[in-house]
């Protein structure tokens, strides 16, 4: 007989002697396996259920549900393993020593995953607030342990690692965003009317919201003109369009009610004795 089908002829027996060992061993490991990803979907499942019935914040629930995925894989895996007769504790101490060689090699994701854990549980913001983080703002859309994705009121998707996200300052309006603007009228205007004009304007403007309400007043006096200040909150998605509808309303009112926007400046040439210039 050939060397080479001796050694697959002594393979082919090796392998049918470890079945028939075995067999049922890694039938029944098999289905502990199985059985544990039933089990943990429907744990999963059956705990998201039960807290968005108690309003749990939808980040937390589904970093809850997944780690009780994880943990109840994990034990069935490890009764698995005892099925079959494979000692794990050998196995717990390699993977030790293998976790302690790949920290050093994987410093920068497990940063972002203790990030994203803080973020988790402090609920230092959650989907759907609006922040400004890192020189980027936008609407939360999604919170993992390594990443928080935004999106931009242009449509934009900014992602942003974590690690870069704690122990930075960030500013969380939620759901709405400021918005400040100002007006400058003629010192011949009257300022009372202005503001009057400026919060009706306000008012009707639907992407404006009534709480907080809007706040407005004289800003400040400059050389020319009075300036007209007013702040007013808004939902960050379709932000840009409320901020153009209300510039464009209250340029509208104000000029209806008579008021002078663009005021002229006069120049007087006094004319001294004999005719000269001072």
């Amino acid at each position: 007989m050939p060397p080479d089908l001796a050694v697959i002829q002594d393979l082919y027996q090796t392998v049918i002697k470890f079945l028939v060992s075995y067999s049922f061993q890694l039938l029944g490991g098999l289905v502990i396996v199985v059985a544990g990803f039933i089990v943990a979907r429907w744990a999963g499942n059956a705990l998201l259920v039960f807290q968005a019935r108690r309003n749990v914040d939808v980040t937390l629930r589904q970093f809850i549900s997944s780690t009780v995925r994880l943990l109840v894989i994990g034990l069935f895996v490890v009764v698995a393993l005892a099925k079959i007769g494979i000692s794990i504790t050998p196995l717990i101490a390699a993977i030790g020593g293998l976790a302690v060689g790949a920290s050093f090699a994987i410093q920068g994701p497990v940063s972002n995953y203790g990030a994203g854990l803080i973020i988790i549980l402090t609920r230092m913001f959650k989907v759907g607030d609006t922040i400004s983080v890192q020189g980027c703002s936008g609407v939360i859309d999604e919170i993992t342990l390594a990443t928080t994705r935004m999106r931009a009121e242009d449509g934009e998707v900014i992602v942003i690692p974590n690690k870069h996200i704690v122990g930075e300052i960030h500013r969380n309006s939620e759901h709405l965003h400021i918005v400040e603007g100002e007006v400058g009228i003629a010192y011949s205007s009257d300022p009372i009317v202005a503001i009057a004009v400026v919060r009706e304007a306000l008012a009707t403007i639907d992407g404006v919201v009534s709480v907080p309400r809007p706040l407005v007043g004289i800003e400040c006096f400059r050389d020319t003109v009075v300036v007209i200040g007013y702040r007013y909150w808004a939902p960050t998605r379709g932000l840009f369009g409320t901020k153009h509808t209300v510039n464009g309303e209250i340029y509208t009112r104000l000029t209806a009610a008579g008021l002078c926007l663009h005021p002229s400046r006069e120049i007087m040439l006094l004319q001294g004795a004999g005719g000269k210039l001072d």
